[in-house]
């Protein structure tokens, strides 16, 4: 708890206007995400075909897209950053591996790349002073 505490405190000492558009910027684009693959399931499907064969692969389906809908809003507004985060990594990692299974998409591998390294990047930096959670806290 002292950990996240300090990180905490550094990230609203060195928090500024960019770092939460980026971090909008990321909430906006899983949110989308999140939509295109809940509008669209077979493309999601399609893109599991390379873990057919293995346990899971439709509970994997149905967990995408809701978490990044959810997760999406949730970084977005900035509350919750963290565990809206660890959320996604599995399904960025899952992303980023998937290439290597199957057919090999420069385009889709570099996209999930940098969305994973955005992630990982917020889940140290948490929400920053622009967000719901640090409004919330003051209220207290």
């Amino acid at each position: 708890m002292g950990t996240i505490k300090s990180l905490n405190k550094w990230a609203n000492a060195h928090t500024y206007y960019p770092l939460d558009i980026v971090r909008v910027a990321l909430g906006a684009f899983l949110f989308i995400k999140g939509i295109n693959f809940m509008a669209d399931a077979a493309m999601l499907v399609e893109l599991f075909e390379p873990l057919e064969g293995y346990a899971g692969g439709m509970l994997a389906v149905h967990y995408v897209a809701p978490a990044h809908f959810i997760g999406g809003l949730l970084i977005a507004f900035g509350l919750l950053t963290r565990w809206a985060v660890i959320a996604q990594l599995p399904i960025l990692i899952g992303a980023v591996l998937i290439n290597f299974l199957g057919e090999f998409n420069t385009g889709n591998f570099l996209l999930a790349s940098i969305v994973l390294l955005v992630c990982i990047f917020f889940l140290f930096y948490g929400s920053g002073k622009h967000s719901v959670d640090k409004y919330l806290k003051m209220q207290q």
